[in-house]
């Protein structure tokens, strides 16, 4: 359980740290990169909610759907915004 919880702290937080990193990027490929991480970053802390929610660890599971279902949304948008980028530039 601790090691579940420590690694869904560091994707949840690593997303908003990299988010805030590609806002300030100086180029355009650096942004895309950072969004890169952030897609990928976003993803695994969805991956860990579902790893706690299938688990049988004693968690409250129906405050974690909530959860999944924002980061869900926060990794559609992230890439959209990635995805946007990219067809902006082409």
């Amino acid at each position: 359980m601790r090691e579940v919880s420590r690694q869904l702290i560091r994707s949840a937080t690593s997303t908003a740290a990299n988010y805030r990193a590609a806002c300030l990027a100086r180029s355009g490929r650096e942004f895309y990169a950072k969004m890169s991480i952030v897609v990928e970053e976003a993803d695994e802390t969805v991956f860990w909610l579902e790893i706690l929610y299938e688990s049988r660890l004693k968690v409250d599971k129906e405050s974690l759907i909530p959860l999944g279902r924002e980061w869900r949304e926060i990794s559609k948008i992230m890439s959209k915004a990635r995805s946007s980028y990219r067809n902006k530039k082409a």
